[in-house]
């Protein structure tokens, strides 16, 4: 064999062994459990699973607003495209341990009975449950006496309470709350000496919510909320007409006359104005918010830490971009898998007893392992400062001095809980210090 031949062949082994074990994701996933490529199947011998772990993912499929911008493509399946990718990722090593995970998916109608699919779930005893809910329904699913020993991880909403008032000790928490967000960016203001803002809001309650958010991380971190104002419109025909006339017209005049401001906080969680703000204010203000500049737990611009592996993997799953929904059900599944793996009981019990203690990580191509807040049950992690296309920075920031974790200086710490959980439970878990 020539000298030639032989660089070619360590070439192309070489380049076999970079292919990362996303790459083996399946392109069409079957309805109701996620399978193993073909390829792998059919050119990888696996091993066999000594032990099987089912996750279920339950759904329900809100009406949600189209995009403002045609650039973004309507998307019906989101945060189950992420938790499909998770379960790949578990088997690609978890199988050589003779460890499985299954995904089972649940996803009710608009007009569908969540908690009835919930008690399906949970006819044959307690579950590990990747809840794409919002707060009503994850609450009713959580209530529900056959889930009292489940472990439900909330993937989809943002609503402080739940970390709160309405705090249950079976859910966990992988996205982060508006508590977090706004503390990201009131961080991020206060580092670069812009601390005077003007809030606009839309009419939603969930609007309501983030504002009161960044209310108090103004008194948390030195910043001033110098005035708020609420905005009403919105385009009649989203993507067909933007009315950029009227538009040009009513966005200088809703932030005219205002006080001095350093940036105007836009919160439009309903995606009905926020778009049209950049380079429309009376004045030349840097907008932030849900708009502008954003506080993410992922984005499809972010690349650090090997996060181009994730966006690669997912694009080749599901043929589109990683939203943050998407990012939340990966995660989520992905948290099962490292507890899946490392807990030396199987059982749904003592995986929940696991991923509440202080041994659990996950990882998530932040740059630090992810662990558990014991107080509320919210993921511990970092949160992207993001312009639309680019990453501007990652909170916490310098500066910012924790005691014990950075990353509890965003959101509710365990001085400022309101959540109660049973005074006695039955479950070994330790406080993470």
């Amino acid at each position: 064999m020539s000298f030639g031949s032989v660089l070619s062949r360590i070439a192309v082994t070489a380049l076999l062994l970079a292919i990362p074990a996303h790459g083996y994701a399946v392109k069409n996933p079957g309805n109701g459990v996620s399978q193993q490529a073909e390829a792998s199947q059919e050119d990888r011998k696996q091993p066999e699973s000594k032990t099987k772990v089912d996750i279920f993912y339950l759904g329900k499929k809100y009406k949600e607003p189209i995009p403002l911008s045609l650039l973004e493509p309507i998307l019906t399946d989101k945060g189950v495209q992420g938790a499909r990718l998770g379960i790949l990722d578990n088997n690609a090593t978890a199988r050589f341990l003779g460890v499985e995970t299954v995904l089972h998916e649940h996803i009710v109608p608009e007009d569908g009975d969540v908690v009835a699919e919930a008690k399906k779930i949970l006819a044959e005893g307690p579950q590990l449950i990747v809840a794409d809910l919002e707060p009503a329904d994850l609450l009713a699913v959580a209530e529900l006496s056959e889930a009292k020993d489940a472990l439900i991880l909330n993937m989809r909403s943002a609503d402080d309470r739940l970390r709160q008032e309405n705090c249950r000790y079976n859910i966990v928490h992988v996205v982060p709350n508006w508590a977090m967000r706004a503390d990201a960016l009131a961080q991020y203001l206060v580092w670069k000496k812009w601390p005077r803002w003007m809030i606009v809001k839309g009419v939603k309650p969930e609007d309501d919510d983030y504002a009161e958010a960044i209310k108090r991380a103004a008194k948390r971190f030195g910043g001033k909320v110098v005035e708020e104002r609420t905005y009403k419109f919105e385009a009649g025909s989203r993507r067909v007409e933007t009315g950029h006339q009227q538009i040009q017209s009513q966005v200088p005049d809703v932030t005219r006359n205002a006080a001095d401001r350093d940036v105007v906080f836009v919160v439009d969680t309903g995606e009905a104005f926020g778009l049209y703000f950049m380079y429309r204010t009376a004045d030349p203000d840097p907008v932030v918010g849900t708009h502008g500049l954003t506080a993410s737990i992922w984005h499809r611009a972010f690349e650090q830490w090997g996060g181009m592996s994730l966006q690669t993997a997912f694009d080749k799953l599901a043929e589109r971009d990683m939203t943050e929904r998407d990012y939340g059900g990966w995660l989520a599944v992905r948290a099962f898998g490292e507890a899946a793996t490392r807990s030396p009981k199987k059982d749904v019990r003592s995986l929940r007893d696991y991923i509440l203690s202080d041994k659990f990580r996950v990882a998530g191509f932040k740059g630090q392992k992810m662990t558990v807040r014991p107080w509320d049950h919210q993921l511990r992690q970092p949160v992207l400062i993001m312009g639309p296309r680019a990453l501007v920075s990652i909170s916490p920031q310098d500066g910012f001095l924790h005691q014990h974790f950075p990353t509890d200086t965003l959101g509710f710490d365990e001085p400022e809980s309101a959540c109660l959980f049973p005074e006695s439970t039955e479950s070994e878990t330790t406080v993470q210090r």
